[in-house]
């Protein structure tokens, strides 16, 4: 049997989704889990490389089993396992030779800001705080200018592998601003991730919303392949995996946003 699940997390106290030697993962964390309920630890496949600090609405991954408990029950019994900060839910039996990963149609992320001088007491872990207003009609302009399919080495950071063979080439399919009162949202949705590139992205719309970027200055940074040119990269904690869409085509899979 292949299952699907479905996962929310909070990254804050992990090293990101993928098991590392420097630290506590969500994968370790999920199969400690597994292996209390099945008795075993089986290879987990997750869709995306989630950095330090980022955090999951809809991560999904994926794993082969034989396994007598019904889907609807397996969120119940992995979540009595699971630390607080992490629940699976949902799951579900997909066909064999499903990988979480490339079988992706898009994935979308949601970066999270808010625009005040005063942090929330309650939500801090969750967003990147700009005390500057912004202005989310020229915030809005410069996402346009993102969608479509681009070379966005700019956006990406040092070190990536995918820069280093030179696939960098991405499709975004849709990038946009929302404002509720004091907090700002910004969503992207594509086809595939280099290194940092939501965060770079969301730092570069955040110098047009505060003037200090033309909107329409974005094609030519994308042109030039050079990050000096684009925004800041901001803190992983405000970012998440918001969902992921299979659309019932499977992909070679494209390196994540981390």
């Amino acid at each position: 049997m292949t299952w699907l699940l479905t996962l929310a997390f909070d990254g804050t106290e992990y090293c990101g989704f993928q098991v590392q030697p420097n630290g506590r993962s969500v994968a370790a964390a999920f199969q400690d889990a597994l292996q209390a309920v099945i008795g075993r630890r089986p290879d987990i496949k997750g869709c995306s490389r989630t950095d330090a600090g980022v955090h999951a609405l809809g991560f999904a991954l994926s794993f082969e089993a034989e396994l007598g408990i019904p889907p609807e029950k397996l969120p119940l019994a992995l979540n009595t396992k699971l630390p607080r900060d992490i629940r699976v839910l949902r799951a579900e039996r997909v066909p064999d030779g499903f990988h979480a990963r490339y079988a992706a149609h898009t994935k979308t992320y949601l970066y999270r800001i808010h625009n005040s001088p005063i942090d929330s007491p309650f939500e801090e872990r969750y967003y990147c705080r700009i005390p500057g207003r912004l202005d989310e009609g020229r915030m809005q302009r410069a996402a346009g200018h993102f969608v479509g399919r681009h070379d966005f080495l700019a956006l990406c950071a040092a070190h990536s592998s995918a820069a280093a063979h030179g696939d960098t080439v991405r499709t975004i399919t849709d990038c946009r601003v929302e404002r509720r009162g004091d907090d700002l949202a910004i969503t992207v949705t594509a086809d595939g991730y280099l290194y940092n590139m939501v965060r770079i992205l969301a730092g570069t719309l955040c110098e047009a919303g505060a003037g200090r970027l033309d909107p329409d200055a974005v094609p030519a940074i994308l042109a030039s392949r050079d990050r000096r040119r684009a925004g800041p990269t901001l803190p992983a904690k405000g970012l998440f995996l918001h969902h992921v869409d299979y659309g019932g085509a499977a992909a070679p899979g494209k390196e994540q946003e981390g």
